[in-house]
């Protein structure tokens, strides 16, 4: 077998990832400065970083990066600095009695950060239990998923630029990334620019929201750190309720930035640009609002009638109709783009409301935003294929373009399409399987909405599932196995499976 795959160049530039992770960590050491907690704990993870970055970059030589080395930079990447990430969390808890002491509750807990899918292990969330800082990191892991890390190399690294219409393609989520400039370089820098300015804007309306009275537990840190989660479609909150554990006020500033969060970027750069028309020419955006409309409207009057019970954690009346609608816009908003936030225990709420939160999770974000799941755009395409299946058994001489709007999709994109989505439903059904099992054998039994919502939880990087794993329960009691197993489909759902599968293919390293 002849190895034809230069790993040596793909390793360096991890390497090189690894090593700008270090400059993240500055933000949470700068926060344990300021509280006075895990100094250390940040000094000593961005020593290793910055050391097991420059020792991955000696192994670079003079080749050039090819596609396949691209394809397996990408998926080492990401793996790697979700392990790298998890350091902290390790060094934070040794000698405690923490949950993320144990390698592989911080693993998953890092990787659920660094994927946005928002699933935890940690047996308390407060700042309580964990020092600012680490729940800071835990934060910023989630944002710098978002937009993407790869994207973000490529914005700054000019080596990477080259082959960066690639690199980027397979990180981004979705089957499509329109470049809105001729260098890809420059389209990076404009998404993650579109990204930066939403953050800041979401963390100075929240804290605004708290100098006017109107969120009092919404500091300027809780403000920042759930801007850091928001944007990213990740979930993670400072604290055990979630949003549900602050006012109304906030409540409903974050359902817009969910539903910005889960639109396709480039949209916004042509709206910045003057064509205020784009989204509504958009096929794809007009499907993604109007899923939203529709299923926030059936969820409501499930609500109103009774589906949830008469009062959320958070305390808030239950039974009225702007109550049911603003948290089954929340819900399908948080949902259906992968955010994972709840306002709500859903796990509570009867089965006629949570089939349609699982119907909401089927569905995904746009191609080219920070959501997780299947994407609105490749919906649309699998139903228009199977469309002209069915009209072309009754006329198979007919030739019948697929078209989204005014483009005609080519069969190459159609057929690549259909094979993720296949892929996609396989891994999660075996996912769901493999839980259920594993579970069983350790004496835990999951119910099976239980293990399927945790399976689609996880390769949909979505973050909450149903029962003892919902919004305001933990991962915890799940065995080593399935947290491994659980890491590996939230690491395959962020690179849109192919890229990571491809890699374990013994076809990837021969010739």
């Amino acid at each position: 077998m002849n190895t034809v795959v230069n790993w040596h160049k793909s390793v360096a530039l991890t390497g090189t990832v690894v090593k700008f992770l270090s400059v993240a960590m500055l933000v949470p050491l700068v926060t344990a400065i300021v509280y006075g907690e895990d100094v250390g704990v940040f000094g000593i993870s961005i020593i290793v970083t910055v050391g097991l970055g420059f020792g991955l970059e000696q192994l670079d030589g003079d080749e050039d990066l090819q596609s396949r080395e691209a394809l397996l930079f990408v998926a080492l990447a990401w793996f790697v600095v979700a392990v790298v990430a998890a350091v902290p969390y390790v060094l934070a808890g040794y000698g405690t009695e923490s949950t993320l002491a144990d390698p592989v509750n911080a693993l998953f807990e890092s990787m659920s950060g660094i994927s946005t899918t928002g699933a935890t292990v940690m047996g308390s969330i407060s700042t309580d239990s964990h020092s600012h800082a680490l729940m800071l990191w835990r934060q910023l892991t989630q944002w710098l998923g978002g937009m993407g890390i790869i994207v973000l190399m490529v914005a700054i690294l000019p080596e990477l630029s080259v082959n960066g219409a690639q690199l980027v393609s397979e990180e981004a989520p979705g089957p499509t990334l329109e470049k809105l400039t001729p260098r890809i370089a420059e389209t990076a820098r404009i998404l993650w620019q579109a990204y930066f300015a939403f953050t800041v804007l979401l963390a100075v309306l929240l804290y605004g929201l708290h100098v006017l009275g109107y969120a009092p537990e919404m500091d300027l840190y809780t403000s920042i750190a759930h801007a850091f989660s928001t944007l990213p479609t990740g979930g993670f909150s400072t604290r055990a309720d979630s949003i549900a554990a602050f006012s109304v006020a906030v409540q409903w500033l974050v359902i817009p930035f969910m539903v910005v969060a889960g639109t396709n970027f480039a949209l916004f750069w042509h709206l910045f640009d003057g064509d205020l028309g784009r989204p509504l020419r958009d096929r794809e955006f007009r499907a993604y609002a109007g899923a939203i409309a529709v299923l926030t409207a059936v969820l409501t009057g499930l609500l109103f009638f009774g589906a949830a019970p008469t009062v959320s954690p958070g305390g808030t009346t239950q039974g009225t109709f702007w109550n049911a609608l603003r948290q089954a816009a929340f819900q399908v908003g948080s949902l259906m783009n992968s955010t994972g936030y709840a306002t709500s225990n859903f796990a509570e709420w009867n089965t006629h409301g949570q089939l349609v939160l699982l119907f909401t999770m089927f569905i995904g974000g746009s191609a080219g935003s920070t959501g997780g799941g299947i994407k609105v755009i490749r919906w649309l395409i699998v139903l228009k294929s199977l469309r002209r299946e069915l009209f072309q058994a009754t006329h198979p001489e007919a030739v019948r373009p697929i078209r989204l709007g005014s483009h005609v999709i080519d069969e190459k994109a159609i057929r690549g399409v259909v094979g993720f989505t296949i892929l996609y439903f396989l891994l999660f059904g075996l996912g769901a399987l493999f839980i259920a099992l594993d579970a069983a054998r350790v004496g835990i039994e999951l119910t099976a909405l239980e293990a399927v919502g945790a399976s689609l939880a996880a390769i949909g990087n979505i973050g909450p599932a149903f029962g003892r794993l919902g919004p305001f329960g933990s991962y915890l009691m799940l065995p080593d196995t399935t947290k491994f197993v659980m890491i590996l489909l939230m690491w395959a759902g962020r690179l849109e499976i192919i890229t990571v599968l491809a890699v374990f293919t013994p076809t990837f390293w021969r010739r």
